[in-house]
């Protein structure tokens, strides 16, 4: 099995979680780039670039794979359709973009000539990108910087608020800010529900927050495993929480909460 490399940090959580996909099927099938040239009709470097997350798989890429690695194609469509509507927001490169739709070269599953004069070669980036990516790292760190502060002042918040009234349940109500969620386990048609969120299809990744993350957090913690506290926010406990679950489930371990994760969740017993 190939030791991948590390996708982009700037990637969205739904691109990642594609392309993540998408090595998960080419590893279960132990085929190289050429061979999925010589599958799929998409030629080797154009492979390269979609299981690096430098561009998006057209449509009938990832169809391809799916059906390679013996999937029902259609969930990995559903995804790929998130994916696809994230990346065209702006989240990669605009020349990239270009690369969606298969060129007369890319369909031949002969390997690549060298690049026309003009354009690019991969592995060759404009400096444009490089200081794009320079700038959405440090725009992550600012993030995590930010919720770190205001996950700090809510709980200082709630705290003066329990000393004040003991009687009364204290939540934070600002913008952005953590909530204390009630957990209230209920099981109806096989599934676990903690009254939060009945939602099976939600992508929940690392800073997201609201009453779907504290559904989530609530069900990891019924499964037993401690996200931390029930405020709503997707931080690091959780994440590590998710993780755990993803290992011990057999799923994709990405620490994103998808369609499977909430699967695993929903249907897990108590331990």
């Amino acid at each position: 099995m190939p030791r991948w490399k590390p996708l982009p940090d700037e990637l969205h959580p739904h691109i990642h979680h594609l392309v993540v996909r998408l090595r998960r099927l080419k590893d279960r099938g132990r085929l190289g780039t050429r061979q999925l040239a010589a599958k799929t009709g998409y030629s080797a470097k154009s492979w390269q670039r979609y299981l690096n997350g430098r561009t998006l798989p057209p449509r009938e890429a990832v169809e391809a794979m799916a059906r390679l690695g013996g999937e029902d194609p259609t969930r990995l469509l559903a995804l790929h359709e998130m994916a696809a509507e994230r990346w065209a927001e702006g989240r990669a490169a605009p020349d990239a973009l270009a690369d969606h739709a298969p060129a007369p070269s890319d369909r031949d599953p002969t390997p690549d000539p060298d690049p026309p004069t003009g354009r690019l070669s991969y592995g060759r980036y404009p400096r444009a990108l490089v200081t794009a990516g320079g700038v959405a790292l440090v725009l992550s760190v600012s993030m995590a910087l930010v919720l770190a502060v205001q996950l700090a002042d809510a709980r200082a918040q709630l705290a003066h608020a329990r000393t004040d009234a003991v009687a009364a349940p204290s939540t934070v109500t600002e913008s952005l800010l953590p909530t204390v969620y009630p957990c209230r386990p209920e099981r109806s048609d096989g599934r676990w529900y903690a009254g939060l969120s009945r939602t099976t299809t939600t992508i929940l990744a690392y800073t997201h927050v609201g009453p779907e993350v504290a559904e989530a957090q609530c069900l990891l913690r019924r499964a037993g495993v401690s996200p931390g506290d029930i405020d709503g926010v997707f931080g690091p406990k959780t994440q590590r929480a998710v993780v755990r679950v993803q290992e011990r489930e057999g799923l994709v371990v990405d620490g994103v909460i998808g369609p499977h994760t909430w699967k695993a969740l929903r249907e897990a017993d108590p331990r």
